[in-house]
């Protein structure tokens, strides 16, 4: 296999910077690397990262997935419009109580999380079809499989993503295109802390007392430590995302953080959905000393796999 042209998507900072740049460091030189951004203001970081990559293997255009214009316009200025292969990380958060977040918000984070991708889909698909090759990487979340307390709306995004893919994929075997859902758990990265960031100091009076004090006291705590005993670098899920791509027979699933894939079985351990709700009920509400437990021994397994 030649050279192939990949297109990722969302690669100011984060996941998309990081996959952006290693692939345009392979040290094969099987990619050419087409990253694109919403706003090229922001290009510093990734310029800087990509170092002499720049301008030879990685080249940084202007594309908003939230517009089948600005698509059409970056895919119609590559050569041939071919794209061997789609990345699409453009993602937004939004955590909080549902009773405090807008319609509106909500329609905006679906426009980028699922809408986003549904455009870049709908405009590379029909390509990809006519030459009969081609392998649509997106990258989803550990939420697109199982739904986190006071994620409700990024998690019915992530779901929406993967019920998508899986009911394409079936289409998209017989044109042999491949397709992959890349799963990461926490990953620490500047979207993750601008999202907790703005938790922090968000309205909550359109929400009850005791749920405010739930989020506040107990969600926000929580979930900074499985950030700190779980959290991935944008490397490491970049380097889980290169596998994927250069795999011979991709998967259709692929988790990258194996310390979390006990959180995720628990779904399919019980197809009545009653263990991983009773589970995470009592691990939030009951057993505090557990939870910290449990997390302790995961960060010791962290720093064994580290030393590895």
């Amino acid at each position: 296999m030649g050279t192939r042209r990949v297109l990722v998507t969302g690669c100011s900072s984060g996941i998309g910077l990081a996959v952006a740049a290693r692939l345009a460091k392979d040290e094969l030189r099987r990619f050419k690397v087409v990253a694109t951004m919403r706003d090229l203001r922001k290009r510093g970081p990734l310029e800087k990262a990509a170092g002499d990559s720049l301008n030879k293997t990685l080249e940084i255009k202007q594309l908003d997935a939230c517009c089948e214009a600005s698509i059409r316009e970056c895919v119609n200025s590559l050569p041939d419009r071919r794209v061997d292969v789609l990345v699409n990380n453009a993602g937004v958060g939004m955590i909080g109580p549902l009773e405090c977040q807008s319609i509106d918000a909500m329609k905006n984070l679906f426009d980028t999380n699922f809408f986003g991708l549904a455009r870049l889909v709908k405009e590379l698909l029909p390509d990809m079809k006519q030459r009969q090759s081609g392998h649509i990487v997106v990258m989803s979340s550990v939420m697109g499989i199982q739904g986190l307390l006071f994620n409700d709306v990024y998690s019915a995004s992530k779901f929406a993503v993967e019920g998508f893919c899986e009911s394409l994929a079936v289409q998209a075997m017989k044109f042999s295109i491949k397709t992959t859902l890349v799963e990461p758990g926490p990953v620490v990265t500047e979207f993750e802390r601008k999202v907790y960031e703005d938790a922090e100091k968000m309205d909550l009076s359109g929400t009850d007392e005791e749920t405010a004090k739930i989020f506040r006291e107990v969600y926000l705590p929580y979930s900074k430590k499985i950030f700190a005993s779980l959290g991935q670098t944008p490397e490491e899920v970049a380097e889980q995302t290169v596998k994927v791509i250069t795999a011979k027979e991709p998967p259709l699933r692929h988790q990258t953080n194996r310390l979390y894939m006990p959180m995720t079985a628990l779904k399919h351990a019980d197809p009545t959905g009653r263990l991983p709700l009773d589970a995470f009920y009592k691990m939030i509400f009951k057993h505090d000393s557990v939870f910290n437990a449990t997390l302790g021994v995961l960060r010791m397994l962290q720093r064994s796999a580290w030393k590895k």
